[in-house]
């Protein structure tokens, strides 16, 4: 896939400001589409979308297919009469620098099932058509995720390989019943899928007026605790219990020294293909009616995959197993008519990983934090020899902000010696012709945006100048991330003036 020159903004929907203690898909998205614009950007990058599960993080969802309903703006249900005033009056006051998810989830749920249950009452006729034809069109992966969500709040929340074997195992019988039981709950949960969905696409469609279009995320694995693992069992390597035999991560790396031990379920890729890959076909077919282009997160598991027996408790005794391939990319490619991905291939990286990713024309990514540790010993590493067919990055949700990067204490956020960490500061310095490491982070802006890489993205925080207090992700650290968020104004027009000339100067600007 050949992509323009052009430039854009990675930022999550929750870091977005607004009142309802996370960053939702009604006025102040929308304006942020309207700044990106401002900005001349193309892209608006997000993190994957899904009902987030495990320590909050978008990577660990309860499905590939659905909506996150924390992002369910609750202007936009004031305006469409679904929601009063009065419903709000008693909502917490939460933080707006940072998302308290402990306070947030119950607070805003409480208002969604006032929502839900005045659903039938509230809506116009209009709006209960075109809720039933969202369940009927959407009913593949709508009415197990439903179901399953349902049941999951009927167990305490507990994970489904604790549930009784009949629901566990999917009995026909005990699931038919559980339907029947829990219909108001099942119906919940579908109301607020279609309202996830109406106000995205609505979102969508200013984004396209604007001339952005929306590069998604999509993990390469699911999470255990999942309607994906759940109702297709038959795909992933469990035991009866439904339980791993063996689980995903990576070897040690520069993020850690022991690996990263993701937890996640392994595909049976021969079972996938033998469906003619019709799960993944299914789960991109969806990401792409929510987003534009998909970054493939960790594609080098495609080609192979790092494999840890389940129990163990780091990712160093893993092995490399072969993953699917090109069979599975021309699978892909061919039922979708193209392949609108950018492969996000970091880490470890092999020739065959290479040669995987070149087969297919995929645009891969280079990230400027990493591209210094060898101090010129590796001039293939420096950001004049990136190849055109790539996004360049700043940095990703997974780094520091570049100023909490370059400004760290030694040792405070890698495992690089201090005098390495100086040195690596100097050279720095000495390759973009500063003398002061003032503005650092306009310095790796400008970097990205002048490199011949037909995509250059980055962070809304480098744009800030943040430090490490807005950093979105630390690896390997279970608590704690993806809180930040913008503050209201700091989005100054001084600053998106400087981004929109940069911009222009560089030859990434929109035309829209």
């Amino acid at each position: 896939m050949a992509l323009p020159r052009a430039s854009g903004i990675l930022l999550h929907p929750t870091s977005l400001p607004g009142p309802w203690g996370i960053g939702e898909l009604g006025p102040q998205a929308a304006a942020f589409v309207r700044d990106l614009a401002a900005m001349r950007q193309k892209y608006w990058q997000v993190l994957p979308l899904g009902p987030t599960g495990y320590g909050d993080s978008p990577y660990q969802s309860f499905s590939s297919f659905a909506g996150n309903p924390l992002l369910i703006s609750f202007d936009a249900l004031l305006a469409d009469g679904l929601l009063t005033r009065a419903e709000l009056e008693k909502f917490p006051v939460l933080p707006e620098d940072r998302v308290d998810f402990g306070a947030v989830i119950p607070a805003r749920y409480a208002v969604l099932r006032a929502v839900t249950a005045a659903f039938a009452q509230r809506a116009s006729a209009a709006l209960q058509d075109e809720f039933r034809r969202f369940c009927a069109r959407h009913a593949g992966w709508l009415d197990d995720y439903a179901l399953f969500m349902a049941l999951k709040a009927a167990h305490g929340g507990g994970s489904w390989t604790g549930w009784p074997a009949a629901y566990a195992r999917r009995d026909p019988a005990a699931l038919a019943a559980a339907r029947e039981r829990w219909r108001t709950e099942i119906d919940d949960v579908r109301i607020l899928q279609f309202l996830f969905d109406r106000q995205w696409q609505a979102l969508r469609q200013l984004a396209r007026q604007q001339g952005i279009q929306v590069i998604g995320d999509a993990p390469i694995f699911v999470a255990q605790d999942s309607a994906d693992v759940w109702a297709n069992r038959e795909l992933f390597y469990l035991d009866e219990a439904g339980r791993p035999t063996a689980v995903a991560g990576v070897p040690p790396d520069y993020f850690s020294a022991t690996g990263q031990l993701w937890g996640n379920p392994l595909y049976r890729w021969d079972a996938h293909a033998a469906t003619g890959y019709a799960w993944w076909l299914a789960r991109l077919r969806r990401t792409l009616e929510l987003v534009d282009l998909v970054r493939l997160d960790h594609f080098r598991g495609f080609e192979a995959y790092w494999e840890v027996p389940a129990g163990e408790p780091t990712a160093i005794h893993g092995r490399w197993v072969q993953g699917p391939g090109a069979p599975f990319l021309a699978a892909l490619r061919d039922a979708l008519g193209g392949l609108p991905l950018i492969a996000e291939d970091l880490g470890l990286i092999t020739d065959a990983v290479h040669r995987l990713r070149d087969e297919f024309a995929l645009p891969g990514m280079r990230i400027l934090q990493f591209s210094f540790g060898h101090l010129g010993r590796e001039p293939q590493q420096l950001p004049e020899a990136f190849p055109e067919n790539c996004a360049v990055y700043s940095g990703t949700h997974d780094n520091d902000t570049t100023c909490g990067w370059f400004h760290a204490a030694p040792g405070a956020s890698d495992t690089r010696a201090g005098d390495a960490v100086l040195a690596e500061r100097a050279y720095i310095l000495k390759y973009l012709h500063k003398r002061k490491a003032t503005d650092i982070h306009w310095a790796f802006i400008r970097l990205a945006f002048q490199n011949q890489a037909r995509l250059a993205i980055v962070p809304l925080q480098d744009v800030l100048g943040l430090g490490s207090e807005a950093r979105m992700n630390t690896p390997g650290i279970p608590g704690g991330n993806w809180q930040w968020r913008l503050g209201r104004g700091a989005l100054t027009r001084a600053l998106k003036n400087r981004l929109a000339l940069l911009t222009v100067a560089t030859g990434r600007a929109s035309h829209a």
